[in-house]
């Protein structure tokens, strides 16, 4: 499933997106979901909480049963 996901500011934290775009329904269910190496950025597996996700980046949830992608626009 792939989403477009818009944001109004510079960046989001990674842990914030994944509450802001649904993926997570808490900071501690975003937490377990990056340590556990579930989320690649750009293609690269990314296990910081706090890491900065742009406008133009894409990010890759593998989420039991689907991969989720949200790509990152500019509002």
């Amino acid at each position: 499933m792939k989403e477009t996901v818009k944001i109004s500011t510079e960046y989001i934290p990674l842990d914030g997106l994944l509450k802001f775009a649904g993926v997570a329904q808490t900071g501690g269910h975003a937490k377990i979901i990056i340590i556990d190496e579930c989320v690649k950025i750009n293609g690269e597996i990314c296990t910081m909480r706090r890491k900065k996700v742009r406008p133009g980046d894409l990010v890759e949830i593998d989420a039991d049963p689907e991969k989720i992608v949200l790509a990152v626009e500019a509002e």
